[in-house]
């Protein structure tokens, strides 16, 4: 089935890729960006760069700016994936949500409403199980946003790897946030991976923090071949 991607730029949208690559044809990634960090159907941070990750994957991208109002956010994500159907003939659509029942329920309603079906390779899978396949994987996911305690401007800029995936195992389970970020705790950018034919290198970038909440801003980047 020919799928197109609801991208993110994170791993949880990656790893929906790269699994959905199994048994269907990703033939495009579609990315909505918010207008502010209030969007609860949409990710925000860095969000620019996913045309720079489309490139690396090879792949083309529809990237429209949306409302931060839930039903004109909708509205976009309609226009986005019947543009997806109608220039790359989508079939269905893959998304990284894993726990959102207020993403996946809109996102299903939406598909159905054009005719497509609605992938969710994640869905209910564990903090634990997920980062530990980004890892298997060979995906290098960079921490870009920290909203939670008691996660500190030190993470901002890290490659999750395996010692701080425990350590972030370890402080979930002391302090009740979502180690894998599902509840928007982590935000993650995705620079390398099995699903991409050259990797991102950051030569540039300004962190914001206070009081447990940061953002990792990244102001210039280049494709490396690989």
């Amino acid at each position: 089935m020919r799928l197109g991607a609801l991208f993110s730029g994170g791993k949880d949208s990656c790893l929906a890729i790269y699994r959905a690559q199994a048994s269907h044809e990703v033939v495009c990634l579609i990315n909505l960006i918010p207008r502010s960090v209030e969007s609860q159907l949409f990710h925000f941070p860095n969000a620019w760069i996913t045309k720079f990750q489309a490139e690396a994957m090879e792949l083309p991208i529809i990237q429209l700016e949306t409302s931060d109002e839930e039903e004109m956010g909708l509205v976009d994500l309609s226009r986005a994936l019947r543009l997806a159907a109608r220039d790359f003939g989508i079939e269905g659509v893959v998304t990284g949500v894993v726990r959102s029942v207020y993403q996946v329920s809109r996102i299903r309603r939406i598909c159905e409403e054009i005719g497509l079906h609605c992938l969710n390779p994640l869905w209910l899978k564990r903090a634990e199980d997920i980062l530990n396949e980004v890892l298997e994987e060979g995906f290098v996911a960079m921490i870009t946003g920290v909203f939670a305690y008691p996660l500190n401007e030190r993470l901002l800029g890290k490659i999750i790897t395996v010692d701080l995936a425990e350590e972030l195992l370890d402080l979930s389970k002391k302090y009740g946030f979502d180690a894998a970020g599902e509840g928007g705790e982590i935000e993650t950018t995705v620079l390398d991976g099995p699903i991409f034919k050259r990797r991102i290198e950051v030569t540039d970038y300004e962190v914001s923090y206070r009081e447990y909440s940061g953002i990792l801003r990244i102001k210039g980047l280049r494709l490396i071949p690989k």
